[in-house]
C-alpha cells in the first residue's frame, strides 16, 4: 500500500530556509526529532528522507507528521539522502529556499538558531556554511569537537563572523544551497562517514568560506542503534579516499602514514584499508589536487587532527 505522503511540506515561517533530515531504522528517534522541528519558532519546511528502513519509520512519519515532506527511499543512500532531500524541496517549494539546515535523526536545533544562521548567511554572501556548537544529551555537556572548532587554526578573511573552518559537521550545519549545488553535493562514492571533508575541500577550491558560530546550538543524543564497526570501517576508507583524491602527494603521504600508525590493528581497520585500496583505480582517474589557497586549510589542520581527542577510530 502506498504511503500517504505529503506532496508539499508545510509553509515555513522563515522562507529563507528549510531542513533536511535523513534517517535509517530509528523510528522513535526520527519521530522525536520531527516533533522538535515542528515546534521551532522558525516553523521550517522539512523534508525527511527515510533511507530504506524496515522498522516502519516511513509509515510512522507519514501518519504522525503529515506536515513534513517524506521521501521513502527503497535503499540506504547514506549521506546522499541529503541530496535527495534538497532536490525534493526544490521540486516542492516555489521559490526553493536558499538555505538548507541538515539534521540527523538523533540531533535537534535549539529554538532561534536557524533564524540566526539565516541572518548570518544572508549578511555574508561568500559564506557557504555555518556550523553550530554541539551539546551532548542527556545533560547538555559540551561535545569535545567544540574546542577544536573554536580554536580552528585555519586562516580566513577578516569579515568572517566566526572562526574559519576546513570542514564541517553535516548534522549541525546550515549550508547555502547554491554553493551545495555548485560542488555537486555529497559524494555517492563515500556513502557515509566523514563525507563532509570532500565537499568542504571542493567548496574551498571554489572560493567559498566556512565558519563556526558558537551562538548556534545543536543538541545530540547519540542513538543506541549505531553500526559502530561499519562506521569506523567506512571512516577509515573515506579518510584515505579524500586524502588521495585531493591532497598533494607529500601531504597525502603524511596523512596516510599517520592514519595507518594510529588506527586499531583489527579486522575492521583492515577492512577499511582494503576497501580504500580497492578503490584506487577510480581514485586515480578522479584525483584533482586542491589549489594552494584551499590546501593551506588542510595543512593548517594537520597538527590539530593528530592531537584530536574527538577524531579517532577507536
Amino acid at each position: 500500500m502506498p504511503l500517504p505522503t505529503a506532496q508539499r511540506p508545510r509553509p515555513s515561517a522563515d522562507p529563507r530556509l528549510a531542513v533536511v533530515v535523513i534517517t535509517h531504522r530509528r523510528r522513535a528517534e526520527v519521530l522525536a526529532a520531527l516533533e522538535r522541528l515542528r515546534d521551532l519558532p522558525e516553523r521550517p519546511a522539512v523534508a525527511v528522507v527515510d533511507n530504506g528502513s524496515d522498522d516502519g519509520s516511513a509509515q510512522a512519519v507519514a501518519e504522525q507528521h503529515p506536515w513534513a515532506l517524506l521521501v521513502a527511499s527503497p535503499e540506504n543512500l547514506g549521506a546522499l539522502g541529503r541530496d535527495v532531500g534538497v532536490a525534493a524541496l526544490e521540486r516542492a517549494l516555489d521559490p526553493p529556499p536558499e538555505l538548507i539546515a541538515f539534521c540527523d535523526d538523533d540531533t535537534w536545533w535549539e529554538p532561534g538558531s536557524l533564524a540566526r544562521a539565516a541572518d548570518v548567511l544572508e549578511a555574508h554572501p561568500a559564506l557557504a556554511c555555518v556550523t553550530a556548537q554541539i551539546l551532548v544529551e542527556p545533560g547538555g555537556r559540551q561535545d569535545a569537537i567544540n574546542v577544536e572548532l573554536r580554536d580552528s587554526p585555519v586562516e580566513g578573511p577578516a569579515w568572517l563572523p566566526g572562526p574559519a573552518l576546513g570542514s564541517f559537521l553535516a548534522g549541525a550545519s546550515v549550508v547555502r544551497r547554491s554553493a551545495f549545488r555548485e560542488v555537486g553535493g555529497f559524494s555517492r562514492r563515500l556513502w557515509l562517514g566523514g563525507e563532509e571533508e570532500l565537499m568542504a575541500s571542493d567548496l574551498a577550491a571554489a572560493g567559498w568560506e566556512l565558519c563556526y558560530l558558537p551562538e548556534l546550538v545543536v543538541h545530540h543524543q547519540p542513538s543506541p542503534a549505531r553500526e559502530r564497526l561499519r562506521r569506523r570501517r567506512d571512516g577509515v576508507r573515506n579518510t584515505l579516499w579524500f586524502t588521495w583524491l585531493r591532497r598533494p602527494l607529500p601531504a597525502a603521504a603524511r596523512r596516510t602514514a599517520h592514519l595507518l600508525a594510529t588506527i586499531p590493528r583489527d579486522r575492521t581497520s583492515a577492512a577499511g584499508v582494503g576497501l580504500a585500496l580497492a578503490g584506487l583505480p577510480w581514485v586515480v582517474r578522479e584525483r584533482r589536487t586542491l589549489p594552494p589557497c584551499a590546501e593551506a586549510r588542510f595543512t593548517a589542520l594537520e597538527d590539530s587532527q593528530r592531537r584530536s581527542s574527538a577524531r579517532h577510530y577507536g
